[in-house]
């Protein structure tokens, strides 16, 4: 991975939040697209459920993760955009907090609906590569 440094800027809000108000990076960078609930056929999963597509959504992650060569960790930023920030923070905070590997920076945003009316949740993420092997 390149270098990472999470900003602390001592105020007590960053004790109870579980991702950083910054992060600076450098080195090869993963940029992913709008990750939604698909399954590997490209089927909705967990339609009108938040919690299951939260949970599809850092699956489908997770796969990225892997054939880049990367992990949780290695994860600098998300970016979610949901149809309900009450349901989202509700229901998937602790399906979320596994994910939050290292503190990246993170922004919630809601929408007034994503590609497919069934869809509640799509997450974006920015990932620090590990170095490549000379």
């Amino acid at each position: 991975m390149g270098t990472r440094k999470d900003l602390r800027l001592g105020k007590p809000l960053e004790d109870r939040i579980p991702f950083s108000l910054g992060v600076v990076s450098s080195g090869r960078f993963l940029h992913t697209a709008g990750i939604t609930a698909r399954d590997s056929d490209g089927e909705i999963v967990g339609v009108g459920d938040m919690a299951a597509q939260t949970r599809q959504c850092y699956e489908n992650i997770g796969d990225i993760l892997e054939a880049a060569g990367a992990g949780w960790g290695d994860v600098i930023k998300y970016l979610i955009f949901t149809t309900d920030i009450g349901a989202f923070t509700d229901q998937t905070r602790d399906i979320r907090a596994k994910y939050y590997v290292n503190r990246p920076a993170a922004t919630l945003v809601e929408v007034p609906r994503l590609a497919d009316p069934k869809m509640l949740v799509e997450i974006e993420a920015i990932v620090s590569l590990p170095e490549q092997a000379s």
